[in-house]
């Protein structure tokens, strides 16, 4: 997620992104009422799709991607043998456990516990939704929890750029497995233009921007400057496409609104594992703090940009699946606020850095 900093407060975290959960609800009460009462509007935008990509959609996405993929430092790449076990331990809580821990988490909820109140379709699209939040660690928003716990800021660049540079590589092959293994079958090339175009192109686009910009009027000028001109442009792409998404989600929601409630609960467990996972390991890797902090949120956290984007061209923007990424920004804010308190709490642990 992006940081928009057009009304910071002191604490270095937007006005915007601290009531996050709440804009997502207006959007959620007012794409409904859309979507309920003015069918129309979503009909219409229907009609603009190529190769099951919505394009509106897939433009107002690009809006909150491509500004968060010029803050993304590849030049941090020369950094990255300087004190490797925070790097590891990012890797391989991202990669090897929050994708399995994710599905496992979903499929237990969805399919057991929650089996009497949810229909075995229901379950499978809920599940395909979980899995895509799972293979999507996050990317930018982690620079915003990095700075609220203190993070090391040059560290963090590292992790975030060593982690763009595996999901080009690692995300399909993990979402194909796991959503096989969850009876769902997908087209692989799908699925591949999705990375290309939500991935791919606008990373390059934003590596590009950010070498020329900084190469014409210097890193001070991109930072202070150029970055913050896109802000606004990133609030209003989040916002739209929430509203956008829910018209198309109306009737599901109206159908199943306890759903929603159900939907969280795997999602915020998993959430505080992963984050106890890789914190946990960087204590007793013996990492310093600065390290640890940002190490546990870069998992927690989710690139939800993508898991949207990919689960309206997989599924359609109407589908169960694309509710269950929704649901993800829903809760993450809260929940990654006290994971920031709880962080800040244990700094002790890590001794004197």
């Amino acid at each position: 997620m992006n940081q928009a900093e057009n009304v910071a407060d002191p604490s270095g975290i937007s006005f915007f992104e601290k009531n996050l959960t709440y804009w997502v609800v207006l959007c959620m009460v007012v794409g409904v009422l859309i979507g309920k009462y003015a069918p129309f509007i979503p009909q219409f935008l229907a009609k603009f799709e190529y190769a099951q990509v919505s394009l509106p959609i897939a433009a107002l996405i690009w809006l909150m991607i491509y500004p968060m993929m010029m803050k993304v430092d590849f030049a941090s790449l020369r950094h990255v043998g300087q004190n490797p076990s925070g790097l590891y331990v990012t890797w391989v809580v991202n990669w090897l456990i929050k994708p399995f821990t994710m599905f496992g988490i979903a499929w237990l909820f969805f399919y057991v516990i929650f089996q009497p109140w949810i229909s075995a379709e229901l379950a499978k699209d809920y599940l395909a939704g979980a899995v895509l939040l799972g293979a999507a660690p996050c990317t930018a928003m982690v620079f915003v929890w990095s700075h609220l716990t203190r993070g090391n800021a040059a560290y963090t660049v590292v992790q975030v750029a060593t982690n763009d540079l595996i999901i080009l590589v690692a995300f399909v092959p993990i979402v194909a497995l796991l959503l096989g293994v969850g009876g769902i079958a997908i087209p692989w090339m799908t699925l591949l233009v999705s990375v290309v175009l939500f991935v791919l192109i606008p990373l390059a686009a934003g590596v590009m921007t950010r070498w020329a910009v900084i190469r014409w009027r210097g890193l001070d000028y991109f930072q202070s400057n150029f970055i913050p001109k896109f802000n606004n442009l990133t609030i209003a792409g989040l916002l739209l496409t929430l509203v956008l998404i829910f018209s198309f989600q109306g009737q599901v929601i109206l159908d199943n609104p306890w759903h929603i409630g159900m939907i969280a609960v795997p999602l915020i467990l998993q959430t505080v594992l992963i984050f106890v996972l890789a914190y946990g390991a960087c204590y007793r890797l013996r990492c310093p703090h600065a390290i640890a902090a940002p190490a546990g949120m870069i998992g927690a956290s989710n690139f939800f940009e993508l898991s949207v984007a990919v689960a309206i061209t997989l599924f359609g923007a109407a589908s169960p699946v694309v509710l269950t990424t929704i649901v993800g920004v829903l809760v993450e804010v809260p929940v990654m606020l006290l994971l920031v308190k709880f962080a800040n709490g244990t700094k002790s642990w890590f001794g004197a850095e």
